[in-house]
């Protein structure tokens, strides 16, 4: 990047390679890539088809690179089309388009434009309307599609083409949308003087001019008599035409009750396009009602559609991808249309960071039998997020069920002995792969052995001795074995109790699980432990031995003690001179007993120049 020209002037290429630089550092920052495409657009005063072709070459890959990491910017491939343009020309502007409503199908700005460009650089009636119909298939349902429709009928008052003009209105009337009440009056204007047979489908003509035969002959008073009178075919279809039209008012009437529903949801979308900014909780729950609201009217076409909408403003919302497939899902026949939208947020959208959609995807491939695809989806998330926990432990079951138990083992092996998993993800790794031997092989002494072989490794694993304690706990037991799982209960906690390095609070909590065991199953002597257990972990400090022990450096409870004499109650920090000086800080070993994070390096030197409590109190 240091030698490389972006063919502008030497001031213009050094700004460029500055904000390649930010973007390189922070490839998720929007603003970033906003400065960058616009220092790009302005190389040169504005790229031609003259232009420098390295200037060309720099800009069409910063907008490539721009548009892959942000595809839903229905805007930016406007501007990117109108570059081509003037640049290269009609195809290649065309190519771009082609991209954009690929990336973005159900934009109705896009597609207007791009249809709108075409009808302006092509003379091919035949191609400009097929182009209009693809994209009335994309965005014709939408609410405010109304630009894309006055494109539409613009383009065929061009050509003067009132048959066409009135079936794309007969197609429009039936969509509930924003202006729904001005197409219709235009449409019903237009029935007036088109023949019947464009009015109505064939069968129900049929059926109205039966009706009006059979309604008898029009009858004439001539003197005193009554003369019956055939009716004329201009009286005929006088009565047909009015018939029609009221058939219309009732199409109407359909419409606008379908509008007036959505128009509760509709008038509460704020942001219908996509931005990287986060929405509101209000904007999400109305679009969760708008779905719940078109599910249960159960048209397929116009619930998809909802959630391709969706999918533009939520894009970065995984509830809203997981939805969308679970519902696809329960619609027969759609396999790979569920496939497409798991692919399309794992590739594009969802954040590896978040492997939830990931992880639901990979299920959803084992269910299709697609089991080594399964699996390399579980890898690949490992790539990115090396030792995440729910990852490993998804794949490791997957290979339980498709390779048995002890390839489940080996994925647990594997992991424990990876360099690239922290000490803590391995913690949880081994409660899980004695898990395994219990819950699954029904072998009680092996998943012991596990946890008792490595737990002198995660002394400070709140979820490895969690689920140790939790793991003696659940043991059945009977009069003849209850003593001896008494005795491995009480070690287990005594080792966290005396051994481990959790914090105070978790440790209390998981005194309460052990206190209440001695209630349910103790012996007759369980109320003598309970009480000094009691006092141990809800009395007050000066009672807590162990806790004073652990506060003391030392180790001794007679130094808390002192401490306590000296500094009005509180055990404070101890402050050891010899050690400031080495730079070491005093207040570290309390707040680790504690469970919190140290000071900030700013107020560690200022506080501990004094003895004061840890708390501020004097």
């Amino acid at each position: 990047m240091g030698d490389y020209s972006f063919g502008g002037s030497d001031e213009e290429n050094a700004e460029l390679k500055k904000l390649e630089a930010e973007v390189a550092e922070d490839p998720d920052s929007f603003e970033n890539w906003e400065k960058l495409v616009r220092a790009a657009e302005s190389l040169e005063g504005g790229l031609n088809r003259n232009s420098n072709p390295q200037s060309i070459v720099a800009t069409r890959g910063i907008y490539d690179r721009f548009l892959a990491k942000f595809p839903l910017l229905f805007g930016y491939w406007k501007k990117y089309a109108d570059l081509e343009f003037s640049i290269a020309g009609t195809e290649a502007a065309e190519l771009v388009y082609e991209r954009g409503v690929a990336s973005i199908t159900n934009s109705v700005d896009l597609w207007t434009n791009y249809c709108a460009f075409k009808v302006e650089t092509s003379h091919d009636s035949d191609v400009i309307r097929e182009l209009f119909e693809r994209g009335a298939t994309c965005v014709g349902l939408d609410f405010l599609a109304h630009p894309f429709w006055d494109k539409y009928l613009e383009f065929e008052e061009r050509l003067e083409a009132n048959e066409r003009i009135f079936a794309i209105l007969d197609r429009v009337v039936h969509i509930p949308m924003h202006q729904y009440a001005r197409y219709f009056e235009r449409y019903r204007q237009l029935a007036q003087s088109r023949p019947l047979h464009e009015l109505l489908p064939a069968d129900t003509l049929a059926q109205f001019r039966a009706e009006i035969e059979t309604e008898g002959l029009a009858t004439v008073q001539a003197g005193s008599q009554q003369i019956n009178v055939e009716r004329g075919e201009l009286e005929i279809e006088r009565e047909m035409r009015t018939r029609i039209d009221n058939f219309h008012l009732e199409i109407f009437a359909r419409t606008q009750t379908e509008t007036t529903k959505r128009w509760t949801y509709e008038s509460e979308v704020k942001r219908p396009y996509f931005h990287v900014t986060e929405l509101d909780e209000g904007q999400l729950v109305n679009w969760r009602k708008y779905l719940d609201f078109e599910e249960v009217e159960g048209d397929y076409v116009r619930i998809a559609f909802l959630y391709e909408r969706c999918l533009v403003t939520c894009a970065y919302y995984d509830e809203f991808w997981l939805r969308y497939a679970r519902w696809m899902l329960a619609q027969p026949g759609k396999e790979e249309e569920v496939r497409n939208i798991y692919q399309r947020a794992s590739m594009l959208y969802a954040p590896i960071s978040r492997p939830a959609v990931r992880l639901q995807y990979a299920y959803f491939e084992e269910m299709c039998n697609r089991v080594e695809l399964a699996k390399d989806i579980h890898h690949a998330i490992l790539v990115n997020l090396p030792g995440h926990i729910e990852t490993i432990v998804s794949l490791a079951n997957l290979s339980r069920r498709h390779g048995g138990l002890e390839a489940a083992i080996e994925i647990y092996k594997t992991q424990i002995d990876s360099s690239e998993c922290d000490i803590y993800a391995k913690a949880a790794l081994v409660a899980e792969w004695a898990r395994l031997l219990w819950k699954i092989k029904g072998s009680v002494d092996e998943a012991r052995q596990v946890f008792q072989k490595n737990q002198h490794w995660y002394l400070d694993s709140r979820p490895f001795w969690i689920n140790y304690l939790m793991f003696e706990l659940e043991q059945p037991t009977s009069a003849e074995t209850e003593l001896a799982q008494y005795q491995r209960i009480k070690q287990v906690h005594d080792d966290i109790r005396r051994k481990s390095h959790l914090p105070p609070l978790t440790m209390k909590d998981l005194s309460h699980y052990y206190m209440v065991y001695l209630l349910e199953r103790g012996t007759k002597d369980a109320a003598k432990e309970y009480m000094m257990l009691d006092r141990e972990v809800n009395g007050p400090l000066s009672v807590q031995t162990m806790m004073k022990a652990k506060l003391a450096e030392d180790g001794k409870i007679t130094t808390t003690d002192r401490r306590l004499l000296m500094e009005n109650g509180h055990p404070g920090v101890e402050v050891d001179e010899a050690a400031i000086r080495r730079g070491e800080n005093p207040y570290t070993k309390y707040y680790q007993q504690q469970g919190e994070h140290p000071l900030p390096s700013g107020t560690q030197k200022k506080a501990a120049t004094t003895s004061l409590p840890v708390d501020g109190t004097f």
